[in-house]
């Protein structure tokens, strides 16, 4: 047998559970399939162990056996694709909405995606901003055509629920003695830097631009799609609104070569 092939008999066995194709791959010793199971319980245990961690609110949420019971259903649908073991786990929120155990808990996904991004703001470090010396010597003219970079711990996300509401009351650790959860539909920005967190809630118009700017478009192409979605929003004024929030710390011309 081909080392590819056995290895990958040995990875299918480690993730179904099914060491039936192994059983005359192991030889010397006695009950080999049991000492097998050592290892698939390593991986169960030890992803497991991996993906609870990343999601300390959601686990609030619903609970730390419900969120165990989901890791370890996900770690064998899916499995690792990268070799590190801090990026595992970004799926989870999308599994969770198919999950028998969640599946009618409609805002349970949306949570669990704002829980992951949180964790990866909180080891951010903001950087220093544009000052208003530095946007004077922008050329009004050119504008449209530069590339805004903005902080590092930044992350966007629209949601049907007041996921944000929920989870200032996790990290504040408030125990209301009762709260309901609204289906309102929130545009959210959130801003991380060394474990504080800011969560603002913006216009439709607001949160397009910001979040285009985020992932590399143009003043012009963000402000473009922005008035799309809402007719009464001003980019003269997002743009100097972004600068006055210090979220933006630096500015690019492309290369000609570079825009459509």
């Amino acid at each position: 047998m081909a080392l590819a092939d056995l290895q990958q008999k040995i990875r299918d066995a480690v993730i179904t559970g099914d060491t039936a194709p192994l059983a005359t791959l192991f030889a010397g010793g006695t009950r080999a399939l049991r000492r097998f199971d050592i290892h698939a319980r390593h991986y169960e245990e030890s992803l497991t162990a991996a993906v609870v961690g990343r999601f300390p609110a959601t686990g609030w949420l619903i609970g730390s056996k419900r969120l165990e019971a989901a890791a370890r259903a996900f770690v064998h649908a899916s499995p690792p694709t990268a070799p590190c073991i801090a990026e595992y786990g970004a799926e989870l929120p999308h599994f969770v909405a198919c999950w028998p155990e969640t599946a009618r808990m409609a805002y349970v996904p949306a949570f669990a995606e704002l829980d992951w991004h949180l964790g990866r703001l909180s080891v951010s470090v903001e950087s220093a901003a544009i000052g208003a010396d530095q946007l004077r010597e922008i050329d009004p003219n050119r504008l449209a055509d530069m590339v805004v970079r903005i902080q590092p711990g930044m992350h966007y996300q629209h949601a049907r629920w007041a996921i944000d509401t929920l989870m200032k009351l996790y990290l504040t650790d408030t125990s209301p003695e009762s709260w309901t959860i609204r289906e309102e539909g929130v545009h959210l920005e959130v801003c991380g830097a060394r474990g504080a967190f800011r969560f603002s809630r913006l216009t439709v118009g607001e949160f397009t631009f910001r979040a285009c700017l985020a992932t590399g478009a143009t003043v012009g192409d963000a402000a473009a799609q922005a008035l799309e979605l809402d007719s009464t929003f001003d980019p003269g004024v997002a743009f100097l609104a972004l600068a006055d929030a210090r979220l933006m710390v630096g500015v690019e011309m492309p290369d000609a070569g570079d825009r459509p």
